[in-house]
């Protein structure tokens, strides 16, 4: 998750996020991350579910029945 950061690259960034915000609005903080995560996922994954929705439509339906050049259609 955090690529190459080693774990006193984080504890540093965690300090200054600890000096800058202070203990108190840390949890407010991660709290207002973990919801917007969540949020964008569940967008994410409801988008990705319309388009597979709408492709499994299309291959049930099948493309449309074409037309004899004359305009009319045969007799069966």
């Amino acid at each position: 998750m955090f690529g190459n950061l080693g774990f006193g690259e984080i504890l540093l960034i965690f300090l200054v996020l600890l000096l800058l915000f202070g203990a108190k609005r840390l949890p407010e903080l991660a709290r207002g991350l973990g919801k917007s995560l969540k949020e964008f996922k569940k967008a994410t994954r409801e988008i990705e579910d319309e388009i597979n929705e709408s492709l499994d439509h299309d291959k049930y339906i099948g493309p449309p029945e074409k037309e004899e050049k004359t305009g009319e259609k045969r007799e069966k």
